[in-house]
């Protein structure tokens, strides 16, 4: 790659993360099926003892947790293998933790000097730092040189000059995907304008005889990713970060005015389906079922042919929501030179593996090229690189009201007359800053 290009990439993905981080974002990636344990290795460990006081001479195995499952997992599977293949002393075991799980069962464990693993993943910033100030999490400023990564992207995870996470790959959450050959069978095409895409629903509808929207559910998260679009297209950038900062409340007229002009009338003509657990309805989707389906660029690994993969943001729609996931070392370790080189080989080649494989990621090490990543999506980057990077709402919010903001979206999903209802819960149970 030219050194102009280079740096033009450069740039870009700076400028996506240090918009997102600059709000103090807390990340989250899609979350993943119940606590489980894949093993890369026969070679089995405990990790949740405190740690040791000698370094170890003879290989050891070091458990990795994550939020990935099914075909993101296979994606990171790679990643961990490739570790191995070049460290011959270490050997990984994977465990799968929600965030919200993970959020819930590590402090208690980490107030009792153990841990649910030696690295650690998650999209949450938030819940990295308040761990980190709580003295849990290793100190991982001397791991890498900071200016090699994209401006910004240590902030949410930074205090009083310490680091408690590193980065690794990036996602995006850009719009309704569709098959294109399904569009071709019917000779669809993305609407230009807000009338195109209610045309283009109704003739989906008439098409499927139901509804041409799948509704992606977990615990609310999917829904919660509409929601924001819907805010982001009408309200602009700047209502996003509004909201996020708390000087705009839900019960204003203009976000209320977006619930019951754009997304309220949707829901009550039937255009979106019940919720449905977001996997499932990923096949659902895919099988012909739904005709739209809105989530993130990890949606590519997923399919089994991606060059059939389109997208579209609502018409007009400016910005787009981007984050990426943390890696951090908790103090319990029995390992901590292990876990410590793992962490770093993570944050910087492991960067290179994973958006070489079908995870739907781009790299927030600068080292890393944009021909480095996998094809699809580097058409994918093309059509974002213009828009405004946004963080993610509920994410930087966290906490409690998170959790509420995803029960609220879903009783809206299935009860649209309690608009007020939501709006009202919403703003009164809104953090104080």
């Amino acid at each position: 790659m030219e050194i102009q290009t280079k740096l033009i990439i450069a740039i870009i993905i700076a400028f996506v993360i240090g918009v997102v981080v600059g709000y103090g974002v807390g990340l989250m990636q899609a979350p993943s099926q119940p606590a489980q344990t894949v093993t890369v290795t026969t070679t089995i460990t405990q990790t949740t003892t405190a740690p040791a006081t000698t370094v170890t001479t003879a290989p050891v195995t070091l458990t990795v947790v994550g939020p990935w499952a099914g075909d993101e997992m296979k994606a990171f599977m790679e990643v961990l293998k490739e570790f191995e293949r070049t460290h011959p002393n270490i050997k990984v075991e994977y465990r799968i933790y929600r965030a919200e799980d993970l959020a819930s069962i590590a402090p208690p464990q980490f107030a009792a000097n153990m841990t649910p693993g030696d690295v650690i993943f998650t999209a949450w910033g938030w819940w990295v730092k308040k761990m980190g100030e709580e003295g849990h999490l290793y100190d991982l400023s001397n791991l890498v040189n900071t200016d090699e990564y994209v401006k910004g992207i240590f902030d949410p995870v930074t205090s009083n000059g310490k680091i408690y996470g590193l980065p690794f790959t990036a996602w995006a959450k850009p719009g309704f995907w569709y098959r294109k050959s399904f569009f071709e069978k019917y000779g669809l095409e993305p609407p230009k304008t807000w009338d195109d895409f209610l045309k283009l629903l109704d003739k989906l509808k008439e098409i499927l005889n139901g509804p041409p929207i799948v509704t992606g559910d977990n615990v609310g998260w999917p829904i919660s990713d509409v929601t924001e679009h819907f805010i982001i297209t009408f309200g602009g950038p700047e209502l996003q970060l509004k909201l996020i900062k708390g000087e705009v409340k839900f019960t204003d007229p203009q976000v209320r005015e977006i619930f019951e002009k754009y997304l309220v009338p949707l829901l009550e003509k039937g255009y979106f389906s019940e919720p449905i657990e977001w996997t499932r309805a990923l096949e659902l989707w895919w099988k012909g079922k739904y005709a739209l389906y809105f989530m993130g660029t990890w949606i590519t690994g997923m399919v089994d042919d991606p060059d059939d993969l389109g997208f579209f943001p609502l018409p007009g729609c400016k910005g787009v929501v981007m984050g990426t996931d943390y890696i951090i070392v908790p103090k319990y370790t029995k390992y901590p030179k292990e876990a410590l080189e793992l962490a770093k080989w993570l944050a910087t080649e492991g960067q290179r593996v994973h958006v070489g494989t079908r995870a739907g990621k781009f790299a927030t090490w600068l080292k890393v090229g944009i021909e480095d990543h996998w094809k699809p999506m580097q058409e994918v980057y093309a059509k974002l690189k213009d828009k405004t990077p946004l963080p993610d709402l509920d994410d930087t919010v966290g906490g409690d009201w998170q959790k509420l903001f995803w029960d609220q979206l879903k009783l809206l999903w299935v009860d649209p007359g309690k608009l007020d209802q939501v709006l009202k819960t919403l703003a009164e149970n809104f953090p104080k800053k």
